[in-house]
C-alpha cells in the first residue's frame, strides 16, 4: 500500500471524543486530482482523513487524532456530530452524478488494509463501519450500491447480513442506528444500497426485515 502525505488544513479538534466510527465515502468528482485539490483547499472547508485512487495510492490528509469535515450534517444511534468520533475515508470514483463504476481492486486492497490499520489503533465495532449515505441518507448516495460492502465485511472490517431467517419491520432501523426524522423511502434506500445493493426500491419487503434481523442480531445493545 503506497502512501503520500498531503496535508489538508480542513480540520479542528475533536475534543475528548473516541474515534469510534469509521465512514466512507466516494469523492463524486470529475477525476482523483480533483477531488485532492477541493480536499485540501481551505476555501472548500471539506476534508477526509484519507483518500484511496483507483490505483491503490493512501493520501493522507488529517491526523487521526483530529476531526476531519467529512460527514457535514449527520446522524448514527442518537450522535449527531458524526465528524468528532469517526475517521472518514474517499475512494477516488466519479460517483452517481458524472459516471458512476465500480471501486478498482486495488483500491479495494488498499482499503481493506487501511481499514485493518486503523482497527488496531482504535476500538470501532462491525456494526459503526458505515457509508455516508447511512449517516446523511436524506442527501448522500455514497459510496453507493456497487461498493463491495460483503468482501469488507468477509475481511473483518463491518457488517454484513447472514441467517435470513427473522424479520423486522422497516420502524426498526431507527433501532439499528439510522436518523429517526429521515424520510422513511430515503432510509429504505440508504439501507439497499448497504445492505441489498442488487436491488433498490425503496420500499421495504420480506428480504429487507430478514436482512435487518440477521443485522440486529450481530449488533450489541440496539437503541432507540
Amino acid at each position: 500500500m503506497k502512501r503520500v502525505e498531503m496535508p489538508s488544513p480542513n480540520k479542528d479538534s475533536r475534543g475528548s471524543v473516541a474515534v469510534n466510527m469509521l465512514v466512507l465515502h466516494y469523492t463524486g468528482m470529475t477525476s482523483g486530482r480533483a477531488a485532492l485539490e477541493r480536499l485540501c483547499d481551505p476555501a472548500a472547508k471539506v476534508s477526509s482523513h484519507y483518500t484511496i485512487d483507483e490505483d491503490g495510492t493512501v493520501y493522507a490528509h488529517v491526523p487521526e487524532s483530529e476531526r476531519a469535515w467529512h460527514a457535514g450534517v449527520s446522524y448514527w444511534m442518537g450522535t449527531n456530530n458524526v465528524n468528532a468520533c469517526s475517521i472518514g475515508i474517499e475512494l477516488v470514483n466519479p460517483g452517481h452524478e458524472f459516471g458512476y463504476r465500480e471501486f478498482a481492486a486495488a483500491q479495494i486492497a488498499s482499503l481493506i488494509q487501511l481499514c485493518q490499520d486503523i482497527k488496531t489503533r482504535h476500538a470501532i465495532p462491525a456494526h459503526r463501519v458505515l457509508g455516508h449515505s447511512d449517516v446523511a441518507p436524506e442527501r448522500k448516495d455514497d459510496p453507493g450500491e456497487l461498493f463491495p460492502w460483503e468482501a469488507l465485511a468477509k475481511a473483518g472490517i463491518g457488517l454484513w447480513p447472514e441467517d435470513l431467517e427473522g424479520y423486522y419491520p422497516a420502524s426498526y432501523l431507527v433501532r439499528f442506528g439510522y436518523n429517526p426524522e429521515a424520510p422513511r423511502e430515503r432510509l429504505v434506500t440508504a439501507f439497499q444500497r448497504h445492505f441489498r445493493p442488487a436491488q433498490l426500491t425503496g420500499q421495504w419487503d420480506e428480504d429487507c426485515g430478514a436482512r435487518l434481523a440477521a443485522l440486529l442480531a450481530k449488533t450489541p445493545s440496539p437503541t432507540l
